[in-house]
């Protein structure tokens, strides 16, 4: 029997008198504390001092967002000398599919947006609290943070300090970017299906927002053929089915390693990717006229974007990640005939399928609509000079009137005389 293969426990005796070898007694010992790393001399902390980073408007309008705050650094050990002290904004895109799922350039791009500097030359700092004030404008061209399917947008604050030791602290901070789209008028959209002479009119809201619901107006008109005589022909609506679809599509670029398995470089693979963010089927709701002029079908109802889909706002990278959503509306509608003025139809047997798209725009809310530049208190220079100047001066020539109270009672009580008399 080979011993190194046996299931059989073999069990070791110690000789009266002697120790236990090293490797029994650490089989039998308890279980060691686990290692402990040693304490940092210092901890950094990030506190945000502006607002929620939101841009106001398009890509094009946006003014950008303003970012302040500052960095903490709490020394703990008596005294430290700091050799450097950085920060870096850096801009994250990953995509979920890359060209090698192994190799992390091909999986995220970083490119680094602003950096500080906190430190020229090496200082000590003694035990307490001390503040680094940090801001920078972002720029209103950037796109905003997004988490979709394909891939991901999203910002870090980095820091890193090292002490002449060689201690090095390190912080973290992902910043959300969001977008807002003021609302406008709203859409009104007309499709017509022939050869039937059905027309739809749909009016829809010009921006939508993923929490809350938003109104849609449906006109059905033309449902009413008179061209067969003594026989009216008409469609009724059976059936509607809307639901809102979200596309997302990216372009997923290989690292100069990886770029021969795509064609070279400056070359990608196009990735795209549909889900259902909101739907809804409707049997009822709608009125029904036929005496109209042509007949026609009328609808108001709400739609929603539910709650635990959660949904990505609209985002155009240059990166190459696009996210954007449409609303699919749908009528069922079977034919029926009837004689002209009979009160009963009967159904032909004929249904169609009345498919209508419409682009939606998903943007945040944009609450009161004002923007950091906005909000900043006038300067000098947009105060125009006061008082206006004035553009001719008569000098008067002759005697200076008496300031005396009682010669102006004098020539008063002479004024009223004179005018008594």
């Amino acid at each position: 029997m080979d011993i190194f293969t046996s299931k059989e426990k073999r069990r070791s005796l110690a000789l009266p008198g002697r120790a236990a070898s090293p490797s029994f007694k650490a089989k039998n010992s308890p279980k060691g504390s686990p290692n402990v790393a040693a304490a940092k001399p210092a901890k950094l902390a990030v506190e945000m001092e502006s607002p929620p980073l939101l841009f106001h408007g398009t890509p094009t309008q946006s003014s950008g967002a303003l970012l302040s705050g500052q960095l903490l650094l709490a020394v703990t050990d008596p005294e430290i000398t700091m050799e450097t002290f950085t920060m870096v904004l850096q801009a994250k895109v990953t995509t979920r599919k890359p060209v090698s799922k192994d190799c992390p350039a091909c999986t995220t791009k970083i490119t680094d947006l602003f950096s500080w500097k906190f430190l020229t030359e090496p200082k000590r700092l003694e035990r307490g609290t001390h503040a680094f004030p940090f801001s920078y404008l972002l720029p209103g061209h950037l796109p905003a943070t997004s988490h979709s399917g394909l891939g991901v947008i999203e910002y870090v604050l980095d820091a890193k300090a090292i002490t002449t030791l060689a201690d090095k602290i390190t912080i973290g901070r992902t910043l959300t970017v969001q977008r807002a789209l003021m609302p406008g008028m709203d859409k009104t959209s007309i499709r017509i299906f022939p050869p039937t002479n059905l027309t739809a009119t749909v009016v829809l809201p010009s921006v939508i927002h993923p929490i809350g619901s938003f109104p849609v107006q449906m006109r059905l008109t033309g449902v009413i053929d008179n061209s067969i005589k003594n026989i009216q022909r008409r469609w009724r609506l059976r059936k509607m089915i809307w639901r809102i679809d979200e596309h997302s599509r990216v372009i997923s670029a290989a690292c100069p390693q990886h770029a021969h398995k795509i064609g070279g470089l400056g070359k990608g693979v196009l990735h795209e990717d549909t889900r259902t963010i909101g739907s809804e089927d409707l049997k009822s709701g709608w009125k029904t006229d036929f005496d109209a002029a042509g007949g026609e079908v009328e609808m108001e109802f709400s739609a929603v974007v539910k709650a635990n889909s959660r949904p990505v706002c609209d985002v155009d990278s240059p990166t190459g990640l696009i996210t954007s959503h449409n609303f699919i509306l749908e009528l069922i509608v079977a034919e029926e005939q009837t004689a002209k003025g009979g009160k009963y139809a009967t159904p032909t047997g004929a249904a169609r399928v009345l498919r209508m798209q419409f682009k939606l725009v998903l943007t945040e809310r944009a609450g009161l609509g004002i923007s950091w530049d906005e909000e900043m208190p006038p300067t000098y220079d947009d105060v125009p000079n006061s008082p206006p100047g004035y553009t001719k001066i008569d000098y008067y020539h002759g005697e200076i009137p008496p300031h005396d109270d009682e010669e102006l009672e004098r020539m008063g009580r002479s004024h009223g005389h004179s005018t008594t008399s």
